[in-house]
């Protein structure tokens, strides 16, 4: 999720922006899990405890941050019955796909309303 895609990057590179480390922490259950992503910081951090938090099915969501030269972030998910941490985790990272599309979406549609303005 991080990077930058410029209109002329070739296929690998896209794909390499869109990739996150994800693993779980041997201590997790189904029902209370420590994810670590990796090589990401408070931008989805805050994004995905929001996102997760506002899922009924989620008792509890919050990240750390170990150390701040830790490129790495623990994301801890409890969730009730009916649904396990790795599936909320999912539906979390769908939802926040969704918001971004719907915010560039808006962004491009204002831009393109926007009158423009000479330079100087």
């Amino acid at each position: 999720l991080r990077g930058k895609v410029t209109p002329m990057a070739d296929e690998a590179e896209v794909e390499e922006v869109r990739k996150v480390k994800l693993t779980q922490t041997v201590d997790s259950t189904p029902h209370s899990c420590t994810f670590v992503l990796h090589e990401e910081d408070h931008t989805l951090g805050n994004s995905l405890r929001y996102v997760l938090n506002r899922n009924p099915k989620v008792s509890f969501c919050g990240y750390s941050i170990p150390h701040p030269l830790e490129a790495k972030l623990n994301l801890h998910v409890q969730v009730t019955e009916g649904t396990t941490g790795p599936k909320a985790l999912k539906k979390a990272l769908k939802d926040l796909s969704q918001v971004c599309r719907h915010v560039e979406a808006t962004f491009d549609a204002a831009l393109m309303d926007c009158p423009l303005q000479p330079s100087e």
